[in-house]
């Protein structure tokens, strides 16, 4: 029997990082600091660019590429070099490795609380796409909209439903999110008004980082799709839904999606998540051939939470929990059709999966869906009511992987709302 892999690092037993995940993320020791690379160990973050730099983890003589400020060249440098790298961490802060363990000097200089440090954005992304993958959440929203008897529209279940997003106003965890305004038209007005918005949402979803890019006209067939994806991040993608009621019609979203989607610092890897493998929902009707997985572990056991703090709460509530499992189209389904008309994708591009909802009202990934569209509010511990997010709140996004005592996290996804800027526009 194969002894379990151990660090010589103190690891909580709860802890999202142990030896086992180490995703990658980009960290400075102070705000405006030198940005380059790291992995997450327990609390700690280890330098991967002073490791670099003093030997270890050598990926191509004579070049860097932990020294940047982005992990984009990392990614770039291919599959084989993500394994390298991880499995050559896995050996360097194994508990049966004396070379760092021993080595209290090198410690001292590749160690950094995580706690004392800033987190920046992972990766430079050149394109964002979301999706619309969760039958339960595309569902829920059909029911409330059109005819609940007809809920999804007709080509939902043949293809993966999504939209190209804004990449520039995609933010890293931590950071305030202004309430957008926006054109609004209210059920009993001849003509929309300018204001801030009144419906200000959040979408559980989590991400996919691409890898490996594809040539402007040559798809990636989905045998090949699974090579292409890097690893996975948490994902709030922030939702103006009285602003989208109105301007969606006839092209989709737009003011309503671009002012934030916040992603999670840490981006854990695929083979770090290869122990949760899980299928997805059985598809009806079976795809078209272009989008048939020849395997079923095709979706991954990520249980999933939301926590809404308001300004004032002592703490923070959980409104939410749900797991990636329930989503319908994969990733791997996503990318391929994402790619099948030509389109080229980008080492750093990001596609959301769409919010994620279960079957139950508290398995929703959306006010919402929890709140039906403002007929249900719900109470807080502190007694006040939401129905949507106001000024002030917090929200919170975890997500993990548990199974036979190993646990897989991603940390966590957060942001503050801020109240709209005051335009002060004169009729």
């Amino acid at each position: 029997m194969t002894r379990p892999l151990k660090s010589f690092i103190d690891v909580a037993q709860n802890s999202d990082f142990p030896i086992q995940n180490l995703p990658y993320g980009i960290f400075s020791e102070t705000k405006d600091g030198v940005r380059r690379a790291g992995t997450a160990i327990g609390e700690w973050v280890l330098d991967l660019a002073a490791l670099e730099a003093k030997g270890y983890l050598n990926i191509q003589d004579g070049v860097s590429y932990f020294a940047e400020s982005t992990l984009n060249k990392f990614i770039e440098s291919g599959k084989a070099n993500w394994s390298k790298i991880r499995a050559e961490l896995q050996d360097l802060l194994s508990a049966d490795n004396a070379e760092l363990r021993d080595n209290q000097a090198l410690r001292d200089q590749v160690f950094f609380k995580q706690a004392d440090v800033t987190l920046h954005l992972p990766v430079h992304i050149p394109g964002y796409t979301d999706f619309y993958s969760s039958k339960e959440h595309a569902t829920n929203v059909g029911c409330m909209f059109r005819d609940p008897k007809n809920a999804l529209l007709p080509n939902w279940s043949e293809l993966p439903v999504g939209y190209n997003g804004r990449a520039s106003s995609v933010i890293v965890s931590g950071t305030d999110i202004v309430r957008p305004s926006g054109q609004i038209k209210l059920p009993n007005a001849e003509r929309p008004q300018f204001s801030p918005c009144r419906k200000l949402d959040f979408e559980l979803e989590t991400g996919f980082i691409v890898g490996k890019p594809n040539n402007l006209g040559e798809p990636i067939a989905i045998e090949n799709a699974w090579d292409h994806i890097f690893g996975m991040v948490l994902f709030n993608d922030w939702s103006a839904r009285d602003l989208q009621q109105w301007e969606y019609v006839p092209l989709g979203p737009f003011n309503a999606k671009t002012f934030a989607s916040s992603v999670s610092p840490w981006i854990v890897t695929l083979e770090a998540l290869e122990p949760f493998k899980t299928s997805s929902p059985a598809q009806e009707p079976k795809p078209l051939a272009y989008l048939r997985e020849d395997h079923a572990a095709n979706s991954y056991d990520i249980n999933l939470s939301v926590e809404i703090q308001a300004e004032n709460a002592e703490q923070a509530d959980v409104i939410s929990e749900t797991n990636f499992k329930y989503m319908y189209w994969s990733m791997a389904q996503q990318l391929t059709h994402h790619t099948i008309a030509g389109c080229n994708v980008q080492v750093g591009d990001l596609m959301g999966s769409g919010t994620i909802s279960g079957a139950t009202p508290n398995s929703y990934g959306s006010l919402l869906e929890i709140t039906w569209n403002a007929t249900k509010p719900l109470t807080l511990s502190n007694g006040e009511e939401r129905s949507f997010i106001q000024d002030g709140d917090t929200l919170i996004m975890k997500g993990f992987c548990a199974k036979e005592g190993l646990r897989i996290g991603f940390g966590e996804v957060s942001g503050k709302v801020l109240p709209a800027v005051n335009f002060n526009f004169a009729e």
